[in-house]
């Protein structure tokens, strides 16, 4: 019997063994950042049974057989309707200035969506505001109208909205609503459903969550953008979900969301509308292209240029790190970002640095108080490196700062669903608009600037004077860093 247990003992510690080596194999084929790669090993080392399970759970992009196959599928049919915006008159590469024409020709290669003139946007900074119009204009929908979201969350303005698209529907309009099945789950437990389909409106929940999916696809890949497109001819993204803030969130005790939106009309609406279809028939196996954008005679005077950059899994890797760290490199004078949740990649850590070194000023606006706490622990081994290179890190004190964006050289913008961690930037399905309008990006500066004037700017000096226990948390987090 003492020799069975012996045998016994040496096959689990071979077993044991073996995986831990074919687990760390498999992370440096991965060939990840050094960052992310030692972080997965030092976790699968120092919490051996824990850290194995999490890595086969979400430890790599893994959407499902069936969900794969349909998106290989779906390539040939989108990317023929996504060529065929290089032919419309509102492809002006030449309108392009020096930030983003690079930026137009990296995503017209790797995604082959171009770069359109002929937009109107307009910054929306107020919940009120971005709720009032929404509806406004889902009471002038005439054909269809097609909403994507992670959250909706029931209550206030956000009922009204729920209201006024069953009206829509009742009218004849086509209504397709797209939600998060995670970030959704308190709607889809709600009243509405019921009530919006009653009335004809199609609901689909996407990425579902269940034990039996865990064991075929990671289940914190979650769907993230925010698109709403009426008649093919408006749209609306950016950081804000379908919530009215006075109504959600309120016991997490770090104050009411602070949000934008862009709405925008003009040649990249139908783009929104493609991403939405992709989305859609990812979900549903059902095919709804739209119709592409119209054709305006040419104009001479300046318009908006926007380039539509999807990203998650299915399109190019790496894509919104990419144009992010584009952006940042061509900065000469000031590059301000605001993330409600930041733990960067080393790439990113570095330009951000690199920047400030070399006389760029670099401002950083995120919340001071946080609805995640080990995002909030995770980011704080960042803080140092940035404030010894001379980056200024602002702490916004009025409520949790959720917008992204990116505003460079008051020239050159980045908004979007977007956060500055690993799951927006390699994981989630997400969408950002980078914009070639001076206007504009000056306007969402000056929203920027009303974020500062509410911070709290951090102190190197104060910094570094933080008690070893924060500092010996903060590590422990850190090592998580791969699942924030």
């Amino acid at each position: 019997m003492v020799e069975l247990y012996k045998v016994l003992t040496l096959i689990s510690v071979l077993a044991y063994w073996l995986i831990i080596a074919g687990i760390t194999t498999r992370i440096v084929y991965k060939r990840r950042s050094v960052g992310v790669s030692l972080a997965w090993m030092m976790l699968i080392y120092v919490v051996p049974i824990i850290g194995i399970v999490l890595y086969f759970l979400v430890g790599e992009l893994n959407l499902g057989k069936k969900r794969a196959a349909r998106a290989k599928e779906m390539y040939i049919p989108y990317r023929k309707w996504l060529s065929r915006l290089f032919t419309t008159q509102q492809y002006r590469p030449q309108n392009l200035n020096d930030y983003t024409i690079t930026i137009s020709q990296l995503c017209e290669k790797r995604l082959g969506i171009p770069t359109l003139s002929n937009n109107q946007l307009t910054l929306k900074s107020s919940p009120d505001t971005i709720l009032t119009t929404l509806i406004q204009d889902i009471q002038q929908a005439q054909t269809s109208v097609h909403v994507e979201f992670y959250i909706w969350h029931p209550g206030g303005l956000a009922d009204q909205v729920a209201q006024v698209l069953i009206q829509a529907a009742q009218r004849d309009v086509a209504v397709k609503i797209l939600l998060d099945a995670a970030g959704s789950r308190t709607f889809f437990n709600s009243k509405w459903p019921k009530l919006m389909r009653d009335a004809g409106i199609i609901i689909i929940s996407a990425l579902s969550v269940s034990l039996v999916r865990m064991l075929f696809r990671r289940l914190d890949i979650r769907l993230h953008r925010k698109i709403v497109v009426i008649d093919n001819q408006i749209g609306y993204t950016g950081s804000m979900n379908l919530i009215d803030p006075k109504f959600f969130n309120q016991s997490a005790g770090v104050g009411e969301w602070i949000d934008v939106m862009v709405r925008i009309t003009g040649s990249n609406v139908p783009v929104l509308n493609c991403i939405f279809a992709w989305d859609w028939e990812t979900e549903t196996d059902q095919r709804m292209l739209p119709e592409p954008p119209k054709c305006y005679p040419h104009e001479d005077k300046a318009s908006d240029m926007v380039q539509v950059i999807p990203s998650g899994p299915g399109m190019p890797e790496d894509m919104i790190q990419q144009v992010l760290l584009l952006s940042i490199y061509q900065a000469k004078h000031s590059i301000t970002i605001t993330s409600p949740y930041f733990v960067p990649s080393e790439n990113l850590l570095f330009a951000l640095t690199a920047a400030s070194l070399r006389g760029v000023q670099v401002n950083l606006i995120i919340p001071d108080k946080n609805d995640s706490l080990m995002v909030e622990w995770a980011s704080r081994p960042f803080f140092g490196e940035l404030l010894n290179a001379g980056v200024n890190i602002h702490r916004f004190a009025g409520g949790l700062l959720h917008t992204k964006s990116v505003v460079i050289d008051l020239h050159h913008s980045l908004i979007g669903t977007v956060n500055l961690d690993m799951r927006s930037l390699w994981l989630n399905f997400e969408v950002t608009l980078s914009v070639d309008n001076v206007e504009f990006t000056q306007s969402l500066s000056q929203v920027q600037h009303q974020y500062m004037a509410n911070s709290i700017k951090m102190d190197a000096r104060q910094w570094r004077k933080r008690p070893l226990i924060k500092r010996l948390v903060e590590q422990f987090f850190y090592l998580f860093s791969p699942l924030l």
